[in-house]
């Protein structure tokens, strides 16, 4: 299990010799279950991705902590191959100077797990055959992808380890409509193939309620509500329900 545990941070404002700090993130505490996909829904600002950046161990919090079957994920041997990311900007994501290929083998070669000779190529084509792609994009460079292909790339490097946890952040909400719902429905798959849980952080409502199991919607470094997908209409804030009724009048 992923625990977030009175999680706070903050950030200094004003310059580099500024004693003000903004209160990002106060005393946030979830988890996300075995198995399960976990929405994070909240609009621009609310630390959302702050948060996405801490469960990473990208950043640390300033109080609290978040641990992976009970172990800190500050510590990198806790959390190497075993929580991956894929991000909004698929462009600044990938090395431009790298090959798919070598793209999508990056993890495994930090893991010191990477295949050899024909492996490599086997590999490669089993990861991009699952993201829809086929063995011809190995040798392509990202100029030469589109948007939805440069992300399925980018799933394909985040499953190359079999993480057991994925964070997604704002993963989809780059990309035009249609390639949104291959993407999502792309994702509901490899769930269930590699037996992941995700974390699904979005301004999205609507794609939120396309993947997700539970919600957790934040606003202003807080959690507001959290609710089963079952209950959705249920919600009690105001907040909530004001993000819902944008999918509601869908």
């Amino acid at each position: 299990m992923l625990t977030v545990e009175q999680v706070e941070k903050s950030y200094v404002q004003g310059g580099l010799f500024s004693k003000h700090r903004q209160q990002v993130l106060k005393k946030v505490t979830l988890e996300c279950r075995h198995g399960e996909c976990l929405g994070i829904i909240g609009e621009s600002g609310s630390g959302k991705s702050t948060l996405g950046r801490l469960m990473l161990g990208l950043e640390s919090p300033d109080r609290g902590a978040i641990r992976l079957e009970g172990k800190d994920v500050k510590d990198r041997r806790v959390r190497m191959g075993r929580i991956s990311a894929v991000f909004q900007n698929y462009t600044s994501s990938i090395n431009p100077f790298l090959t798919v290929q070598d793209a999508i083998m990056e993890p495994m070669k930090a893991l010191q797990k990477s295949a050899q000779g024909q492996q490599v190529h086997a590999k490669v084509d089993m990861l991009l055959t699952q993201v829809g792609l086929d063995s011809s994009y190995r040798t392509k460079y990202p100029h030469e992808l589109s948007g939805g292909e440069a992300q399925r790339v980018c799933i394909a490097r985040a499953v190359s380890t079999e993480p057991q946890y994925l964070v997604l952040d704002e993963a989809v909400s780059s990309l035009d409509v249609s390639v949104q719902i291959q993407v999502l429905q792309l994702l509901r798959s490899l769930k269930s193939l590699y037996k992941m849980s995700y974390v699904f952080i979005t301004h999205d409502i609507q794609a939120a309620a396309y993947i997700c199991d539970r919600f957790v919607f934040f606003r202003e470094g807080q959690i507001e509500e959290t609710v089963s997908v079952d209950q959705l209409k249920h919600v009690k804030s105001d907040y909530a329900q004001q993000l819902l009724s944008h999918l509601i009048s869908l």
